[in-house]
């Protein structure tokens, strides 16, 4: 599986393989130094850059005054200390062989341009955080952990008692900047998912929820608890939001990035529909430090809020998903409305590295460093003020895209305004007939952006080969305003369908699109949507189905996370059956002609490998081509390497013998 048999691919990874991605960027408080990390050949290694001469000042890199450093290792996640005079980074550069891979928290100082270790922990480290004293760094920690906490890597294979048995519970702990002295700070029977500081530096907020962590987050709660910085004192923590038993419109939805106000009387917080934890989208909401009724801030706004960040206790700053681009804004909240003149959209995606579509602020916000990338430009870090960013980092200067160029495509269905995205086939030529390929994005709360691709299955590698690929947005989608992101609910495949199916007929008339030469594919959700999508329609000549969803029934007793199902279905399948058997592809497999490859990973937690079996087995017993590929130790994002490679040939070589040129 590991060397390409087609030269086009090998050759078109080898291309892709070139680019190197900038990991994080954090500017410092008073807004003139970005410290960022990128990968390297020597590992990964943080840089410090001047804002105002990125092109002049010479580059320090704080991996390389680490004493002890090893090969292969490596240092990411740089954090500024609140008085701007240190840098907090996690670094697996201990020196020590008996723990290798181990990520332990380092601190560089700007006095002496020295780091020295200050955790010696064994468990996974995420998020490091300064509190606003300065005093203790608090970190998301999994003792002893043998994974990464979530649902996008490989179960556990399945032994003792199902659900009780070698669970692991990721909580915050904290460390003492000047002693060393560690300490986990919330309790063991909560499973915390995101946290942040008080500006008194005396309380977190969190958002936590009972085990296992993979299937809890879609039920888990904000919760307030005291925690001294000086002496790591821990006091009881407080539920003060539950969104399951409140009424209105976070009712049984999901809340993600808490932020304490600045004078400490509020937080605000995204609630909405999501799908996957890390893939956040929603409304702004506001709820007093003390708990009490929530207040959405953006109601009815028409785009999707992910990331926030307080500029004053009055304005909250937003990055926010605006059809398939980026947008930042200001939100005043005494007006409700978006303060002029602030913010800008791009069309690509952004982000500093840390949460989705974060971005890195000056204490004053009038700087900020986020790393930009889309289908035309590899990514880079960035900084300075909004209007005026300047280019810090030139890791991909030389690189240009191997595959066709980008449009941004809108259309209309059902009194719906629906977005994607299209590339062109590389060496376009209007005067040719051309393939389609569409890709359909997971979630179904998520949205497609256009961003530099890497080096394994998805949009780009058929675009330089010689199709059209079509990235639809359909309802369900973020990008159009909450009520878009929950329109396909209890209605899941139909009225999407419908969407894609629509914003095809519009590129059918502008396109030289060969209609006899039509595939679906996607992951995940997209997996789901190509299973269903072919009992629906004949349209589709091939298709390529990623860890796809057969039987919502069967799926509800499989999964590890069926928490997530109840919004979207309304009630559990023992509760409304009909609901799930209405989307699911196994009611209607008896409707499929389109041959249709099918590849999962045998410990998928979030799509079982049985799905998949399920659909190959159905398909096989009534005559369609098929094929299954199971791939070993492989979760529901494919960690390894070459087993990315082997689904992207795979799928390029099932598209042009189904679909072949005539």
């Amino acid at each position: 599986m590991n060397t390409p048999k087609d030269k086009r691919v090998a050759a078109l990874l080898e291309t892709v393989g070139r680019v190197q991605h900038p990991l994080q960027a954090a500017i410092s408080p008073d807004g003139s130094l970005v410290a960022w990390s990128a990968r390297s050949k020597e590992g990964t290694i943080i840089h410090l850059s001047s804002v105002n001469s990125p092109d002049h000042v010479k580059e320090k890199i704080i991996a390389t005054k680490m004493k002890g450093l090893s090969a292969n290792c490596g240092s990411t996640l740089p954090t500024w200390s609140p008085d701007g005079k240190s840098v907090a980074f996690l670094s697996t550069c201990t020196g020590k062989a008996d723990a290798a891979g181990q990520a332990q928290i380092f601190i560089w100082s700007k006095a002496d341009e020295q780091a020295r270790q200050l955790t010696h922990v064994t468990g996974s480290i995420e998020a490091p955080a300064w509190s606003p004293d300065g005093k203790a760094i608090a970190f998301l920690f999994v003792e002893n952990a043998t994974r990464s906490a979530g649902a996008l890597d490989a179960m556990k294979s399945p032994a003792g008692v199902i659900g009780e048995d070698g669970v692991e519970i990721q909580r915050v702990g904290a460390v003492d900047v000047a002693t060393g002295a560690f300490s986990q700070v919330t309790p063991a029977g909560l499973h915390v998912y995101e946290f942040n500081w008080a500006p008194t530096s005396a309380q977190l907020a969190f958002v936590a929820a009972p085990p296992p962590g993979e299937n809890t987050w879609w039920i888990a709660q904000l919760y307030v608890e005291p925690v001294s910085s000086a002496a790591l004192r821990i006091g009881e923590p407080k539920s003060i939001l539950n969104t399951t038993t409140i009424e209105g419109s976070l009712h049984n939805l999901q809340i993600a990035v808490p932020r304490w106000s600045p004078d400490g009387s509020k937080i605000a917080f995204i609630g909405g529909l999501m799908s996957d934890q890390g893939a956040t989208g929603g409304d702004v909401y506001v709820i007093a430090a003390t708990g009490g009724e929530p207040r959405n801030v953006t109601p009815d706004r028409t785009s999707t809020p992910v990331f926030l960040s307080w500029v004053d206790d009055g304005k909250i700053g937003i990055a926010e998903h605006l059809g398939g681009s980026s947008r930042i804004a200001v939100l005043d909240l005494q007006t409700g409305s978006d303060v002029p003149h602030l913010g800008g959209t791009f069309a690509e995606s952004i982000g500093s590295g840390t949460d989705a579509m974060s971005i890195s602020a000056s204490r004053s916000s009038q700087s900020v460093a986020l790393i930009r990338s889309s289908f035309d430009r590899a990514p880079e870090v960035w900084a300075g003020e909004l209007e005026n960013l300047k280019q810090i980092s030139h890791l991909n200067d030389e690189l240009k895209p191997a595959w066709g160029k980008t449009e941004d495509v809108e259309w209309s269905n059902e009194d719906y305004k629906v977005q994607g995205w299209l590339l062109y086939p590389a060496n376009y030529d209007p005067n040719k007939k051309y393939p389609l390929i569409v890709f359909v994005h997971g979630g179904p709360s998520s949205a497609v952006q256009t961003r530099w691709p890497g080096a394994s299955f998805g949009e780009a590698p058929f675009s330089a080969l010689g199709y059209f690929v079509f990235m639809p947005n359909p309802r369900g989608s973020y990008g159009q305003g909450e009520k878009f992101t929950q329109a396909n609910v209890k209605d899941f495949g139909y009225g999407d369908l419908r969407d894609v199916l629509a914003g095809m007929d519009v590129l059918e008339k502008r396109f030289p699109i060969d209609k006899e030469r039509e595939g679906l594919t996607g992951w995940s959700y997209g997996g789901f949507m190509t299973m269903f999508g072919v009992t629906q329609t004949t349209r589709f000549k091939a298709a390529v189905a990623g860890a796809g969803i057969s039987d919502w029934k069967s799926y509800y007793g499989e999964n590890s996370i069926d928490q997530w199902m109840i919004p979207f279905f309304g009630k559990s399948v023992y509760d409304d059956p009909a609901v799930y058997a209405k989307s699911s592809a196994i009611e209607y497999i008896k409707n499929v002609k389109t041959p249709t490859l099918v590849v999962v990973g045998d410990r998928d937690g979030e799509c079982p490998a049985p799905q998949s079996y399920e659909f190959w087995h159905a398909l096989r017993a009534e005559g369609v081509k098929t094929q299954p590929v199971v791939y070993p130790n492989e979760g529901h994002g494919f960690r390894d390497p070459a087993h990315r490679v082997d689904v992207l040939e795979r799928a390029l070589n099932w598209f042009g013998s189904e679909m072949p040129a005539k």
